[in-house]
């Protein structure tokens, strides 16, 4: 399995913005899709975005939730072992507890299915008031 590791989260007020990183481990697959979800108290955790990297080729596809796509913005680094979910005009509604997850291949039809993704982090909290 892939190991992952975020950071980033914190407390913000309504508006402000957020910088999420999603660290991968080295994983020697040819590509691997890495998507963030997020978990609000009380309501099931829903897709935010997801990316699907191949290896030693920078950038990749990306797609967003149209929930958050004028908001957020998924990224890759260069080489593909950080993935960062730039947060922008803040809700109250986005607090959640965030979390990346891997899995072989997705797409745009298919990145949003929870149980493909066989790596999750342990999350980090998001909290805008």
């Amino acid at each position: 399995h892939v190991q992952l590791v975020e950071s980033g989260g914190g407390s913000v007020q309504s508006g402000g913005s957020l910088r999420l990183s999603c660290a991968i481990s080295d994983h020697g697959q040819r590509g691997l899709c890495v998507g963030w979800f997020r978990q609000a108290p009380g309501k099931e955790r829903e897709g935010v975005a997801a990316t699907y990297m191949t290896t030693g080729i920078s950038g990749g596809l990306v797609y967003t939730s149209g929930s958050v796509k004028d908001r957020f913005t998924l990224s890759p680094d260069n080489n593909g072992r950080t993935i960062y979910l730039q947060m922008t005009a803040l809700k109250p509604e986005d607090t959640a507890t965030y979390y990346c997850a891997a899995r072989r291949a997705c797409t745009s039809k298919s990145w949003h299915a929870q149980a493909d993704y066989d790596s999750w982090g342990q999350g980090t909290q998001v909290t805008v008031s």
